[in-house]
């Protein structure tokens, strides 16, 4: 396998049009990543996913503290932005938008689990306390250059 990798950051339902937390042409990432997707596979490169995928009771979640979101606090010592409820585990809003070429993807990791910790990151929490299998899972697959893409926010 060569030692590049396209990593496909929260492509997820909650993020794209009518989502929970839709972003801006959110759902046009989803047609970039497919032609990305069959570039990396052409080439014999591996395709891998993150998910946001926060348990109901989730600490950036702003029902959790009575806010109307985008309100800022902290959570847990840290700054956070509280967000409307999103990318709840095993929800619709949570799955990988429907036309993305999933059958593609070698691996998917979740992140945002901790109900304590947002987790922007698909290594590591905001807080650098607890990391994701990503970075092990580049490492044993001798990965060592990566192509990022997602809606972001």
């Amino acid at each position: 396998m060569p030692p590049r990798a396209l990593l496909l950051v929260d492509l997820q339902n909650d993020f794209c049009a009518g989502g929970a937390l839709a972003v801006p042409e959110g759902d046009s990432t989803v047609d970039v990543a497919n032609r990305l997707i069959d570039w990396c596979q052409s080439r014999g490169e591996a395709v891998i996913a993150s998910q946001d995928w926060h348990p109901a009771n989730h600490g950036s979640f702003a029902s959790q503290h009575g806010v109307e979101p985008y309100t800022p606090g902290q959570l847990d010592g840290l700054p956070q932005t509280f967000w409307p409820d999103h990318c709840v585990q095993n929800s619709e809003g949570a799955q990988l938008h429907p036309l993305l070429k999933q059958k593609a993807i070698a691996a998917v990791f979740h992140k945002g689990e901790n109900p304590l910790v947002d987790s922007y990151s698909t290594f590591f929490d905001n807080g650098r306390r607890q990391k994701t299998a990503l970075d092990d899972w580049l490492r044993d697959h001798e990965i060592d250059e990566l192509i990022i893409m997602g809606p972001g926010y």
